[in-house]
């Protein structure tokens, strides 16, 4: 791998060496929308600081805060939404305040072809459209209710998911006609999928915080993980993935 810049990467060998953080591995807790994004910033990390290792929790904000609260062992939290992210910070969580590094909207996504026809947001009222959604309390489902507040729609989902990839998979396989997903998502599928937008797109922003937490086991390392997704790079490949600028 060619030589990265590592001003914007803040290296932190040697950080913590002391205590339980010296054995070099850095676990970052993270919305499954960022899996893409954060493994490839997770690479350019490890490459820049030679024995971290960074290892990748990727799921529901919900579940990974409601995870941090319960004691597992975490050092920095990326959330899709503020509300997830604010109940990590309420609970004494983070060891600096949040900051919004990212932003992301929803797009309709079908299968390949669109063989059933879906052109926006009226469809996922039709009983005979099979749909899929993530559960509303997941910011990719509190996202797609206001959309569907937005467009007067009542959605008849015929399966609700925990994280974003979930639902993206059921579209991947062909097993629902369409479902919310973020953009960044669509664009990861690449040619399996379909992006459709939508006008009540503009009403599904969702802001991603991240912080370092409180617990972190080598808290350099991870304020410099934080500050690598905020650096040059970090929008860089933010933005290439079609997640746009806070």
């Amino acid at each position: 791998m060619r030589a990265l810049a590592l001003a914007a990467l803040l290296v932190v060998t040697g950080c913590g060496t002391s205590g339980t953080g010296g054995d070099g591995r850095l676990t970052v807790f993270a919305a499954a929308s960022l899996t893409e994004t954060f493994t490839r910033l997770g690479a350019d990390f490890e490459a820049a600081n030679p024995g971290v290792d960074v290892v990748f929790n990727f799921g529901g904000s919900s579940a990974l805060a409601q995870q941090i609260g319960q004691g597992a062992p975490a050092d920095v939290f990326a959330s899709a939404a503020p509300a997830n992210m604010a109940q990590v910070v309420d609970a004494g969580g983070t060891a600096a305040e949040p900051v919004t590094f990212a932003a992301n909207r929803l797009e309709i996504a079908v299968p390949a072809g669109n063989p059933a026809g879906i052109t926006g947001l009226a469809d996922f009222a039709d009983a005979d459209a099979k749909i899929a959604l993530c559960a509303e309390q997941v910011p990719c489902g509190a996202a797609a209710k206001r959309a569907f507040e937005a467009a007067g729609v009542t959605a008849r989902p015929d399966t609700v998911e925990q994280d974003v990839k979930a639902v993206l998979t059921k579209v991947r396989l062909g097993e629902v006609d369409a479902a919310l997903v973020y953009r960044t998502d669509v664009r990861a599928a690449g040619g399996e999928v379909v992006g459709i937008g939508f006008p009540e797109a503009d009403r599904t922003v969702n802001h991603y915080p991240i912080a370092p937490l409180a617990k972190a086991r080598d808290a350099a390392r991870a304020r410099a993980f934080v500050d690598h997704v905020r650096s040059d790079r970090g929008r860089a490949v933010l933005a290439e993935a079609g997640f746009d600028a806070p």
